[in-house]
């Protein structure tokens, strides 16, 4: 992960939340007053977002001491503690909303990202993210797909060619959309094409597309037009595909399945903090 972004981007969070000043803590507890923040797992999954605690309590006060116990991909179980946090009271209380908020839904994206990997398992199909994140969090929810064992797709609508349905329409064809992209584009970038029907998939073929997405196509239709495919061509299943149907879109033997439910909709991991004093408060 860009820990300069991250920074940058927890900068953000911060301010979005504190704004002036935390009111509530600043005026209750002194400065000299010491506290600790336990980190617990409410239930199973796959942890996510060390970078979060380590980056994100000493931006606000370089005091902080931070014993991280679970790793990034490690499983954890119910009740599992995951970091012990200790410092000023009111600094940890400053910091202790916006990193468990991320926590959660990092390793919320990296257990349901882990669940779809293992349904693959025997299979040389690859899961894979999309562009539906959370605007903000794009680094943060593509790194945790990676952290459950899932792959990135592209980043945004600068790093790869994707010639979509309404490209196509408004240019007229998928040949005419990927020979006005080739006649511009630098050879380091992939072209994708996304196809409906068994004439887009050998059109695709033809202008020698590097991937080949099959939109909403079933299973059946899947393995029908693979064959058509060949040897050096990238493709990829996409499109209404839930926990549910994975297991037969991977049987088609596609190189990678593209699911948007892993950031889109996906559930937080339930975790929760714990605290107590560590030097009595002055009365």
């Amino acid at each position: 992960m860009n820990r300069l972004k991250l920074r940058l981007l927890l900068e953000q969070f911060f301010l979005e939340d504190i704004g002036d000043r935390d009111v509530s803590s600043e005026l209750i507890f002194g400065e000299e007053e010491q506290g600790e923040i336990v980190f617990l797992a409410k239930e199973d999954g796959v942890f996510c977002g060390a970078d979060i605690l380590l980056t994100g309590f000493p931006l606000l006060d370089s005091s902080i001491d931070i014993d991280l116990i679970a790793r990034d991909g490690g499983q954890i179980r119910a009740g599992q503690t995951l970091a012990r946090v200790r410092g000023p009271v009111h600094s940890l209380l400053k910091g202790e909303r916006v990193i468990l908020n991320l926590l959660q839904r990092m390793s919320g994206i990296a257990t349901r990202t882990n669940e779809a990997v293992q349904l693959m398992a025997g299979s040389r199909t690859r899961i894979t993210d999309t562009r539906k994140t959370t605007p903000g969090l794009r680094m943060l929810e593509k790194y945790a797909v990676r952290t459950g064992g899932g792959f990135n797709h592209r980043y945004g609508l600068y790093d790869a060619v994707m010639i979509k349905d309404n490209h196509i329409s408004f240019a007229g064809s998928i040949s005419n959309a990927v020979e006005a992209v080739r006649s511009r584009l630098g050879h380091m970038v992939k072209i994708e094409v996304e196809t409906e029907t068994k004439e887009q998939v050998l059109e695709a073929v033809k202008v020698k597309a590097d991937v080949i997405m099959f939109d909403n196509r079933s299973p059946k239709e899947i393995r029908e037009w693979l064959p058509l495919v060949p040897e050096g061509i990238t493709t990829e299943a996409s499109g209404g595909i839930t926990m549910e149907t994975l297991a037969a879109y991977g049987e088609t033997d596609v190189d990678y399945i593209s699911l948007g439910f892993l950031t889109h909709s996906v559930k937080s991991l339930d975790i929760s903090v714990k605290v107590k004093m560590l030097q009595e408060v002055k009365g």
